[in-house]
């Protein structure tokens, strides 16, 4: 069974100003062949560009049905999933735990609709780990990195070498990139 690895990352230059740029990034990586996608939005939040990252990754698929790892440096994406937040927002007819809308609730329910169609499993991830460089051929090593490893097990379990936790941050610092990228064509759009 051939599994689809969807990387993704959300980040808003000013977040909570009332003029600010948010960007979102994803990888599509399924074993050789990736898909980079990316975008910008003004005037919007961090947490609208994680959620809008996973959503235009699923969209970009061209069939349901599919077994889906999504790694997401989000805690607000990826404990969502993972602690199933969702069905109590659905069962309290949209209301958080304090009674109140669920902030962002059109995009949770695109995304919902979407994850609904495939297997999908989501994983945390430690954003903007500083990677040491390292010999070629080598992993880098610290012991920063190695506590770092640990957290990310003790988050997803311990079916992730620490090579896989290697290519995860570096897929996630690529995503990050892309994102950055979305904010810099909607400044100049904007600009222009």
């Amino acid at each position: 069974m051939e599994i689809l690895r969807i990387y993704t990352d959300g980040a808003c230059s000013g977040n909570q100003e009332k003029s600010n740029f948010g960007g979102w990034g994803a990888v599509l990586e399924m074993g050789l062949h990736q898909k980079e996608l990316w975008g910008g939005q003004a005037d919007t939040t961090n947490n609208r560009m994680e959620l809008t990252a996973v959503i235009e990754a699923f969209k970009a698929l061209k069939k349901d049905g599919l077994t889906i790892h999504v790694f997401s440096d989000s805690a607000y994406v990826s404990n969502c999933f993972r602690e199933k937040w969702y069905k109590s927002w659905e069962s309290n007819k949209w209301r958080n735990a304090a009674h109140k809308p669920v902030e962002n609730q059109e995009l949770w329910k695109e995304l919902l609709a979407l994850v609904r169609k495939n297997d999908v499993t989501f994983y945390r991830v430690k954003g903007h780990v500083k990677l040491p460089a390292a010999s070629e051929g080598d992993l880098p090593q610290s012991s920063q990195l190695q506590q770092l490893y640990e957290k990310f097990l003790s988050w997803n379990g311990t079916g992730f070498s620490y090579e896989d936790f290697i290519y995860i941050t570096q897929m996630n610092h690529k995503v990050d990139a892309l994102a950055c990228r979305g904010i810099s064509e909607v400044k100049s759009h904007v600009a222009e």
